[in-house]
């Protein structure tokens, strides 16, 4: 069979064109140690770098800080969601993942002084991250977001930190502490419930919005609705509601 001149020609742009787009360049993906002088020891952490476009030769990115669930590690995120490179490009921002430990639970432990990773995240990684990444350095173009124990981690550090982060978001997160406090070696960071009851209510999302900050705080909530944490993700939203706290809730 006999293939015409221009069925040739659409042949050949089409195969450049797949050429192209296979060898196009895309997110870098970095691991890098980040030390932290609280707890004197160096984590691991992936960042996620959209490419420059030639217009972008001095460009800052926004940042979004993704946090690991519980029994997790920084790595979680690239290896079981690697679409994230793809969003780093599509959305123009760096995906910065830490390790927050198996069970950190991304608090400054009052009961285990080696256990400082609320400082670790919200302080000492963001520092090193500014520092050696074209980030845009505001609170307007930083978030932290995360998936069950990291949406507990990015809700409450959101909170407690609202001068930082501008956003916060979780996903199937534990919200309310006091719904899982014989599980996921919570009593470890926080101590028992009865001659520590305050340490978990200042660390429990349910009970700190409470003292919603003055700083406006954009927050996004999403749960599946079979997901074990579902009841409190609903009673959390129900409280944001009558609080008059603006959300975005998805279920």
């Amino acid at each position: 069979m006999r293939i015409s001149q221009p069925a040739t020609r659409f042949f050949i742009l089409a195969t450049l064109l797949l050429f192209m787009r296979a060898n196009a360049k895309s997110a870098t993906v970095d691991t890098v140690g980040i030390y932290s002088n609280s707890m004197q020891r160096n984590f691991k952490c992936v960042v996620i770098v959209p490419q420059k476009q030639k217009k972008e030769k001095n460009s800052r990115f926004p940042v979004v800080y993704l946090l690991h669930g519980y029994g997790g590690w920084y790595a979680n995120w690239i290896l079981r969601v690697p679409e994230l490179k793809q969003y780093a490009d599509e959305f123009r921002m760096l995906i910065v993942c830490p390790d927050g430990a198996t069970n950190s639970w991304y608090v400054d432990s009052p009961i285990d002084s080696s256990m400082r990773f609320e400082t670790y995240i919200a302080s000492e990684v963001p520092a090193y991250i500014d520092t050696h990444y074209p980030t845009v350095a505001s609170r307007e173009a930083r978030a932290i977001a995360g998936l069950s124990m990291g949406g507990h981690g990015a809700l409450m550090l959101g909170l407690h930190h609202a001068g930082f982060f501008g956003a916060c978001g979780s996903m199937s997160g534990v919200v309310q502490l006091e719904s899982v406090t014989n599980k996921y070696e919570l009593t470890k960071r926080l101590g028992d419930t009865l001659t520590h009851a305050a340490n978990w209510k200042n660390a429990s999302v349910i009970d700190l919005v409470e003292h919603y900050p003055a700083d406006t705080l954009a927050m996004i909530i999403d749960c599946g609705n079979d997901d074990s944490f579902a009841a409190a993700n609903r009673a959390l939203h129900a409280k944001l509601l009558q609080l008059k706290i603006p959300h975005d809730y998805i279920e």
